[in-house]
C-alpha cells in the first residue's frame, strides 16, 4: 500500500507521545533527551506534521502524562518508572506547567487529548483505542519520545489492535540519538511504515 493511500485524511489519526514541556520541553527533566529531540529537529517536524494533518481533516491526538500529586493510582513497578518520578520532582503533576504540550504543536480546538496516570505506554487503560474507533481511524501516525520505551510501546500496541501505523523517521527519536536510529532500523521497521516527515506531508498534499 502506498503512504497516500495508507494516509487517507478521513481514516488517519496523527498520535503525539509526551511532547510535553516537562518531558521534551523548556521544563524538561531529562536533557539528554530534550537535546537528542533539538539535535534530530523532532519538535519542529511533529507540529509540521500536526498542521498539515489538521489541513487534511486528519484527527490530530495528544497522548500525555499527568500524575496525581501523592501518586495515588500510578505504580513504580518498573526501574524508568521509579526513575522517572524522582527525576521528574512535581513537573508532570496534574495542573504542573510541566504538563503541558509544547508549543511547536500548536495546540488547537479540535485537538483530542489523552491523558494517563499510570504505565509506560498511550494505549493500556485509556480511552484511546475507543477514541480513534470513534472517529473512524485505521491508521495512526506517530510522533514524539522516546524511541527508548514510549513510541515503541505505542506501535507495538497500535498494530496488536490492528491498526496501521506510519512512523516518520525525523519526528522521533531515542537516547542516544543512534539508539533511536537502531530501533528504527531493526524494530520499528519490522512494525510500520517509515517515512520522512517531508514525505508524509506530501502524501496529504
Amino acid at each position: 500500500m502506498d503512504l497516500t493511500t495508507l494516509i487517507t485524511p478521513e481514516s488517519t489519526a496523527v498520535l503525539t507521545m509526551e511532547l510535553q514541556r516537562g518531558v521534551v520541553g523548556d521544563l524538561a527533566a531529562l536533557p539528554d533527551l530534550r537535546d537528542a529531540a533539538a539535535e534530530v529537529s523532532m519538535l519542529d517536524n511533529a507540529g509540521k506534521i500536526c498542521r498539515a494533518a489538521r489541513a487534511k481533516g486528519a484527527t490530530v491526538v495528544h497522548c500525555t502524562a499527568g500524575f496525581r500529586p501523592d501518586r495515588q493510582g500510578s505504580s513504580n513497578n518498573a526501574r524508568i518508572l521509579t526513575a522517572s518520578a524522582r527525576l521528574n520532582g512535581d513537573r508532570l503533576d496534574v495542573g504542573h506547567p510541566g504538563t503541558e504540550l509544547v508549543e511547536e504543536l500548536d495546540q488547537q480546538p479540535g485537538d483530542l487529548v489523552v491523558p494517563r496516570s499510570h504505565g509506560l505506554t498511550p494505549f493500556v487503560a485509556t480511552e484511546l483505542d475507543q477514541l480513534l474507533r470513534n472517529t473512524g481511524t485505521r491508521t495512526v501516525v506517530a510522533v514524539g519520545n522516546s524511541l527508548n520505551i514510549g513510541v515503541l510501546g505505542l506501535v507495538l500496541c497500535a498494530v496488536d489492535l490492528g491498526y496501521q501505523v506510519v512512523v516518520p523517521r525525523d519526528a522521533v527519536v531515542g537516547v542516544p540519538v543512534a539508539y533511536g536510529d537502531a530501533v528504527m532500523a531493526n524494530t520499528i521497521s519490522l512494525l510500520a511504515t517509515v517515512a520522512s516527515t517531508d514525505e508524509v506531508i506530501a502524501a496529504w498534499a
